[in-house]
């Protein structure tokens, strides 16, 4: 087998259209009689991001690479490596490199900021958001508890809303009997509940809520609350800032998954079996 040098496949990968048809004038050096282009070199040079006003670096830039070139020759020729594998892997980081940096080029092209806008646009009411401001007093009930001491959690909680609809400070209470730490030294007080954000009878019935009043006794895999409104709910729209990114994401991911499949239907696969 005629072994390919793996200097000449490296910069085949792609290089090897800017080095037909050139002459001894268009070489700016020779490592074992093959020269080296300006424009290969200079292709060199932007892809280490060296700037061409900065000769020192450029000069040594050169010699860095000539010197890796010349290496790599010597090494070929002892022949003490499986350059079978290793054309391999260099077929391999090729494939890589150019799925990777066409799709990295087509998506910037196909999704745009503008892109992005219009779907913002047409899909305004997916960008909506609802929310309910409440507080609560809970009366925790826990997996090992049996029927009877249930029942003494649901009736405490029925004398506490006792309380709470017969009084105008609902904060007090919470304070008091409420079993949820983080709310209770606020008065109970939640803050703003998204929509779907905590369980579904919870949200429910706090939506239901006219303002400031205060919900019958509901149960909840937490335990027994007891709801009140502070403000009515509202609904709101995310700004195009907040959703960009991930629009951005989703359409990313869409338009690959088409040019993936448009790229796979122009070129024919066949598996062939040795059986």
């Amino acid at each position: 087998m005629k072994i390919q040098s793996i200097k000449s496949t490296l910069v085949a990968l792609t290089l090897i259209t800017a080095l037909f048809g050139c002459s001894d004038s268009d070489y700016i050096a020779k490592v074992d009689g093959e020269g080296i282009t300006k424009h290969v070199f200079d292709l060199y040079l932007a892809e280490k991001r060296i700037p061409a006003t900065n000769p020192k670096r450029i000069e040594s830039a050169l010699d860095s690479y000539l010197e890796r070139e010349a290496l790599t020759n010597a090494i070929e020729s002892s022949e003490s490596l499986d350059v079978d594998a290793l054309e391999l892997e260099i077929r391999e980081i090729k494939k890589q490199m150019l799925i990777s940096r066409y799709f990295d080029q087509y998506l910037k092209s196909s999704v745009d900021e503008e892109a992005i806008r219009n779907f913002y646009a047409a899909h305004a009411e997916d960008y909506t958001l609802k929310r309910v401001h409440v507080a609560h007093i809970l009366l925790r009930t826990r997996a090992n508890m049996d029927e009877s001491e249930i029942a003494a959690v649901a009736t405490k909680a029925h004398e506490v809303h006792s309380k709470a609809t017969s009084t105008d400070d609902f904060s007090e209470l919470a304070k008091e009997y409420s079993e949820d730490k983080v709310s209770s030294i606020k008065g109970g007080d939640l803050g703003w509940l998204n929509d779907g954000a905590v369980d579904a009878l919870f949200i429910k019935t706090a939506f239901e809520l006219k303002q400031d009043e205060v919900s019958n006794v509901i149960k909840t895999p937490f335990g027994f609350h007891v709801i009140k409104s502070i403000e009515l709910p509202e609904t709101i729209q995310k700004s195009f800032e907040a959703v960009k990114g991930d629009i951005r994401y989703q359409l990313r991911a869409e338009a690959k998954k088409v040019e993936f499949e448009r790229l796979l239907s122009t070129v024919s696969i066949e598996k062939i079996s040795n059986d």
